[in-house]
Order: structure tokens, then sequence, then C-alpha cells
């Protein structure tokens, strides 16, 4: 199987991967943004060599779809053209505010550098999945809670001054917590961490870690120069003990029977008192959605959404212009499908959310198409059997009540899922007896019930009628869902054809 065709690649401009449109490639700046001069030249480009449409994915990337094997190769020579340069190492990534979100509790930009240093001195990006990430999440007003990562570090407040919370596979809510230490132990754990997936190979992430190996990593505290890494087993993939010249494993923190031993609570558990990064009882803080002026330690940036994470180049090309002219100095790609444009005044971001407005973006968080997340779906992916984005739109439109922030709606073309891979309340999902309905699961999971493509929209409308009708005061829509239970949302659905 070659790099066009690989799953779970990661299709970057030397290796795009073939989807049901074409070609795809996802392009990684390395400075997290672009001048708008740059983003108006990759829409130019998407126009000549793919099929038009751009996308800024979950995870804050930038995608050109519907490209041919030739048409990749003169897109990759005009990126080169453009002078931008690209993200090639470990996917190391921080908030699209670090740095001068006033809000956050630290700047992750030296943390995350001296993982990457140390991730490059050590060799692991050759041995590595594309995959394996590191989130460094300072804090503020746009967190990196809902990105999954292999690991994660994030800032907290403790009565020595900033510590990181590390934890590794998963998002905010989901990862498990390993330990809170400072940002040199916290280095030294996250690049133990890749080590020990790298040695598993380059399909392994660290939800393969063994409990022994957790323990070994939550046990770790960093008294080695940064140039002396922890070493680890090639047959067990555990931290030895520290090599000649630093400190001796007896005098650290964590007893010598611990390292590497059978994985106990209470070495994974964070202390009592300190904080893992979740909060109490499980329950996630509201999360920000990246839209909307923010105010930063210096001025203000404007956040506008792409719908369903998809936009024509040209309406993009066309937004970069009025940015520029407004006085933007720079735009970043940002996780939830989303930009975000620095430098404008107050006054010049009013006038560039209503061209976006009128161009169809998202440009505020109440917009009922943020709670749903949808695929490119047919006519414009060849593995699609539904057309997503239409029926997406409909939803939207008839039932933007409904559409709350306890409520998450996944239409997806195919069984991949590729725009929701989690479990979502309500999905609908296509394939060869129409489009199914798939209550609180994924688009892999098998339907409950089904009625044609085209009168999908129909079904959810049907759902929706129930919800108003039997919803109790105060209730929210997912608890409602869930009162009705899953047969009678599948009945639901089902009537009327």
């Amino acid at each position: 199987m070659n790099a066009f065709s690989r799953r779970g690649a990661c299709p970057a401009l030397s290796a795009p991967m073939r989807t049901g449109d074409g070609l795809l490639v996802r392009l990684n700046p390395v400075a997290g943004g672009l001048v708008p001069m740059s983003l108006i030249g990759l829409g130019e480009s998407a126009l000549r060599h793919g099929n038009g449409i751009m996308e800024v994915t979950a995870r804050g990337s930038l995608q050109i779809r519907g490209l041919t094997a030739e048409s990749a190769r003169l897109l990759a020579a005009e990126v080169d053209a453009l002078g931008i340069d690209m993200r090639t190492s470990v996917p190391i990534e921080i908030g699209p505010l670090a740095g001068i979100d006033p809000e956050e509790i630290a700047d992750p930009r030296p943390l995350a550098e001296r993982i990457r240093a140390a991730t490059e001195e050590a060799g692991l990006t050759a041995r590595l999945g594309p995959k394996v990430s590191v989130v460094v999440d300072g804090g503020g007003q746009l967190t990196m809670d809902l990105v999954t990562a292999d690991v994660r570090l994030k800032a907290v407040k403790a009565d020595a001054g900033v510590q990181w919370s590390v934890s590794v596979a998963g998002d905010a809510h989901s990862a498990k917590p390993l330990a809170t230490v400072d940002a040199e132990a916290a280095r030294d754990i996250a690049v133990a961490a890749l080590r020990m997936v790298a040695e598993k190979g380059r399909e392994a992430h660290t939800r393969d870690l063994s409990e022994r190996q957790l323990a070994s990593l939550a046990g770790w505290h960093s008294f080695a120069p940064p140039s002396v890494l922890p070493d680890i087993s090639h047959s067990r993939g555990e931290i030895r003990s520290f090599t000649a010249g630093s400190r001796s494993a007896a005098n650290s923190h964590v007893p010598t029977s611990a390292i590497g031993e059978s994985g106990r609570a209470g070495l994974i558990s964070p202390l009592e008192g300190e904080m893992s990064g979740r909060t109490e009882g499980r329950a996630v803080e509201r999360h920000r959605p990246p839209i909307g002026l923010l105010n930063l330690t210096e001025g203000h940036a404007l956040g506008i959404a792409l719908p369903y994470g998809s936009m024509p180049a040209q309406n993009l090309i066309d937004l970069a212009i009025e940015a520029a002219n407004l006085g933007a100095i720079e735009i970043r790609l940002v996780p939830g499908r989303a930009l975000i444009f620095l430098g404008l005044t107050p006054s010049a971001a009013s006038t560039l959310q209503a061209l976006a407005a009128a161009l169809g973006f998202v440009t505020s968080p109440t917009d009922p198409r943020t709670r749903i997340a949808a695929c490119p779906g047919t006519p414009a992916c060849a593995s699609g059997r539904i057309a997503t984005r239409t029926i997406a739109e409909t939803i939207a439109k008839q039932s933007p009540d409904l559409l709350d922030a306890s409520l998450t709606l996944h239409i997806s073309g195919c069984a991949k899922g590729c725009a929701h891979p989690g479990a979502a309340a309500l999905t609908l999902v296509g394939d060869e007896n129409g489009a199914g309905l798939v209550v609180d699961g994924t688009a892999k999971a098998l339907p409950a019930a089904y009625r044609p493509g085209y009168d999908a929209a129909r079904g959810v409308a049907g759902i929706f009628a129930a919800l108003r009708a039997q919803s109790h005061q105060g209730e929210t829509v997912a608890a409602c869902l869930k009162r009705l239970g899953a047969a009678g949302i599948a009945e639901l659905y089902r009537r009327n054809q």
C-alpha cells in the first residue's frame, strides 16, 4: 500500500492521501499562522490544482482537496515558492493564543520548544507514527482541552509556582493522569513516553503502553541535564536507572522498587491535592469556541470558523484580501476548524466579521452549525453515500434552538466517520440502505433505523419535534434524548416515510 492510499497516515505535502475526491494534502505551518498574502496564495493554488475546496481540521491543520498526482507536485512547488515553512517533526501543538493571551497560566512555547529539541536529538521523528502528537497547553481563553494527544502537558497553578500536569492518551477529559511536576521533569516524562512508543513501532500510541510503563513514567522526576534522557529498555520499554553521572534512583522521589514494577494506582494518579488536568467529578469546564472578538495582551483578535470545517477557496481568498486591507498581520489556523485574525482594531474586526457572515462563515459561537460535524459527503467525496452538507444545512436552519451545547450531531457520508471519529448523541451515516441513524455511538456502529438519504433531515426533524413536546423545564437536549431512549428515538426517525 503506497503513501497515496495508506489509512492512518497524515497526508503531508510530500505524501498526499487518496480520498474519495482525489488526493488530499494537509499543511501545518511551523509558525502556526500565515500572513494574509500566504493564505491568498494557497487559495489560488487550491483553485488551480484541486477541486477548489479548502478545509481547516479539528486540530487546526489546513487541507486542500481534489488533487491529482501531477497537480499535487505542482502545488508543492507553489507552496515552496511562497516560502511557507511546514512542520516535518513530531507534532507538538500549543494553543492558538500562546504567549499573547493575558489569561493564560503560562506561556507554553518554551516548554514545547524544549520537547521538540529533545525529540529531534533522540531521533524520534522517523521512529514514530505520523499521528503521534504532544499538546502543551498554557491555559487561557482558548484551551486545547478538546484536542486528543499521546502526551498532554497543561499548566496549573501551585504553591511553588507554575507546574505542569502530565497525562497520556486522550483529551483533557479522557487522558490518564501521570504526575504534576516542574517544566524540566514534564519535558523528560514527555520524551520518555515518546521513546517508549517508538520502541513499539510506528503503529503504536501511548494507549498501547502497559501499566508497568505508565507507573515508571509517573514515578519519573528529572535530576539529569537535558542531554541525559532516561534510558529505555529495548525489551520492555521501561525507564532504567539513571546513567552514570546523574543522581541515583535511590535519591529520587520514587522508591527504586517502583521503577518498572507493576503499575499501582498511587503511582499513576497525582498525589493528593495535586491537579490532574481534569475537573472534579469528571466534569469538563465549558469550552469556549474560537469565534468572536478576543482580548490579547496587546490589541485584539477575531475568530471566524468554517462551517463544518470546509469552504470554497475563493471565499477564503476574499476574506483574506479584506483582512489584509483592514490591517490584519497574521491568520492563525485554530483547533475547532477556525481561523484567528491578529492585528485588527475592534472596528476593523467588526467590518471583517460582517463580510465573513455574508460569505457564509460562522461568526457567532451560538451558530447552530457549530454543533454539527459533517464530512464532505456526496458529491464531493466518492466514498460518501449521502449529501451530508445539504442535510446539515437543512437541520441547522429548521431546528437551531435544539442544537445546544449538550448535543453533538454527526452526519457522515460513510462508516469511516472522518469528521467525528468519536461517539455522538445522534449520528446519521450513509450506506447502501440510505441514511442510517446511530444513537449515542459512532459512524461505525450498526444503525438502529433507516430512511432515504434525501429525506434524512425530515427524520431528524421528527426527533426534534418530539424533543420540543416532551422536554421538561430546564432539561438539556441530551438529557431528554437519553430519557426517550434509543428505541424510541429510532422509531421517531422512521416515521412518516
